[in-house]
């Protein structure tokens, strides 16, 4: 439920550098200066809920994002509850999510590493080889795919 319009859209999380995340919305096209929002999340089902502690905000002072150190997702599982208020008066619960594969939740990862190239001219053949990227909740090595773009100089 909630006030009319002052629900946030566009929420989506980018975690990057492995542990990094960052959490961002759009404030409601109704909401007024003085509406305000809170994230609070769930990285573990069976852990309790709790509100950010780093909130990024716009120019009016509102929370727009929030940015978490040390994330750990397990199972692809982060529940997320967005609820705000204006004028002191509640705005009901915004937001319900759960599920990396939703899109919710983008991982950037870090480049390959160790790239090793190995060619022999004889059979004109070369073998390419890396170690895949750490990430926060990806555990199986399946879920990677590399394109590789050879450049004949």
């Amino acid at each position: 439920a909630g006030m009319n319009g002052t629900a946030i859209g566009n929420f989506a999380c980018v975690i990057f550098n492995v542990s990094f995340m960052n959490c961002t919305w759009h404030v409601g096209r109704t909401a007024t200066e003085d509406t305000q929002y809170f994230l609070y999340w769930r990285p573990l089902e069976n852990e309790d809920i709790t509100e950010c502690q780093n909130y990024i905000k716009d120019t009016c002072g509102r929370h727009i994002g929030c940015r978490f150190q040390n994330v750990t997702i397990e199972n692809n599982y982060a529940y997320f509850l967005v609820n705000g208020s204006r004028s002191g008066q509640s705005i009901q619960e915004l937001l319900l999510m759960n599920s990396i594969s939703g899109y919710i939740i983008v991982e950037k990862l870090t480049p390959p590493l160790n790239v090793t190239v190995n060619c022999t001219e004889a059979s004109h053949s070369c073998s390419i080889w890396w170690q895949p990227p750490r990430t926060s909740h990806v555990t199986k090595k399946s879920c990677f795919k590399y394109e590789i773009v050879i450049e004949n100089k």
